[in-house]
């Protein structure tokens, strides 16, 4: 199990959801208004679509690859979703973590339990959709998929939906600049604990005290 004394290092978070409920699309807001946080990129076995680069999206490996680095230990947690396989590098985040960085990673509740195993002060966030219907509707949106695979998608999703008692915050996204509040709000917070405040203003608080 990787631990890590709270003041020297970057937080985790363990950010899921089911298809359709947003998730990427608040993470990526969240980056472009917060500082020192960024996603994890993972590795995939899934082809690259139009518009997705190597290295920012996705690592895009083959499947040959992927067993490789999975039997010599190399992920946190991987896990084969709609046929694909994805992976979360276990070196790369503990690199990041310890040089002061908060991460995200986003995966699915199966990849999350892999990760709470090992990352104990990992805080978990779990992303709803507002209803069934709005997320039928994303889904049908998104001009990606035909009417079988949404429909399987959606049974996804009501099984994904039924883990969320193992996370630690919910965050319904029936409004995007709310649930973006709130997902900001509780990053903050958490940076507020006394503990990383004294790491951070340990001069001033000894000018103080002085």
């Amino acid at each position: 199990m990787f631990s890590h004394p709270e003041t020297d290092c970057g937080m985790l978070y363990v950010v899921s959801a089911p298809s359709g409920a947003g998730k990427t699309s608040l993470v990526k807001a969240l980056l472009e208004e917060t500082d020192n946080i960024e996603v994890s990129v993972s590795y995939t076995t899934r082809t690259k679509r139009a518009g997705e680069r190597e290295g920012v999206d996705y690592h895009y490996v083959d499947l040959k690859t992927f067993e490789q680095m999975a039997a010599e230990h190399s992920f946190i947690e991987y896990a084969e979703v709609f046929g694909n396989y994805y992976g979360t590098s276990k070196q790369r985040i503990k690199e990041k973590l310890q040089a002061g960085i908060d991460i995200i990673l986003e995966i699915d509740w199966q990849g999350a339990r892999q990760v709470r195993k090992q990352f104990k002060d990992c805080v978990s966030v779990f992303i709803l959709p507002p209803s069934r219907n709005e997320l039928l509707k994303r889904l049908q949106e998104r001009g990606q998929d035909d009417a079988e695979i949404i429909q399987r998608r959606m049974g996804e999703a009501i099984s994904e939906t039924s883990h969320y008692q193992e996370f630690d915050f919910l965050i319904v996204n029936d409004q995007f600049s709310h649930a973006l509040g709130e997902f900001k709000a509780l990053v903050t917070a958490l940076r507020l604990r006394q503990t990383k405040q004294c790491k951070r203003h340990q001069s001033l608080i000894k000018a103080l005290l002085s």
